[in-house]
């Protein structure tokens, strides 16, 4: 119950805690679109990888046949790959903005995860090359890893994987063709 003065008026009392209701309502406004751009920020390389959500088949160059299936999570702030090659293990890499760049963890058969981060993508480029931040869980400095990551986007159902593999000082390079599963 509201206490009326002789004027009519609403108390003092009750007119600071209609004041003091609204500014708050205002502020958690303000603090929810906010937090709402901090977030909401987006990259092209990210977008870009999106594109690949879904389920594809393909091929190494060897011949060797290999599945991806990619889907968002976490509010699609992060894309999971899943890729299987031959009758290998699964091998697990989670993409992420991170800032201006594109983050990947590629869980390795290898059991190690190297760290890779995008380079820039210059605008009508087909290409985002990941180069190697850091590996953990490597059982030695020369140890096998994956070092570079360069997916090529050919049109909206074809994309190639160049992945560069590290070991005692040599490389190799594993490409692999992908067709979108219709």
């Amino acid at each position: 119950m509201v206490k009326r003065t002789e004027n009519n008026n609403v108390s003092f009392g009750a007119r600071h805690i209609k004041d003091f209701i609204i500014s708050f309502g205002i502020i958690l406004v303000v603090v929810a679109f906010s937090v709402g751009m901090c977030f909401a920020k987006t990259i092209p390389e990210f977008e870009r990888m999106t594109s690949l959500v879904g389920e594809w088949k393909g091929a190494s160059v060897d011949g060797k046949p290999a599945t991806v299936t990619y889907t968002l999570v976490s509010d699609n702030s992060a894309l999971v790959e899943r890729l299987a090659m031959g009758g290998e293990s699964e091998m697990v890499t989670m993409y992420h903005p991170d800032g201006d760049h594109l983050m990947m963890t590629h869980y390795c058969s290898a059991h190690n995860q190297p760290r890779m981060r995008s380079q820039t993508v210059a605008a009508g480029s087909k290409n985002i090359t990941f180069d190697l931040v850091d590996v953990t869980n490597l059982s030695a400095p020369d140890a096998g890893h994956m070092k570079k990551l360069v997916v090529t986007f050919e049109d909206k159902d074809h994309f190639v994987q160049e992945w560069t593999w590290r070991e005692k000082g040599m490389e190799a390079t594993v490409v692999i063709h992908f067709e979108r599963n219709k």
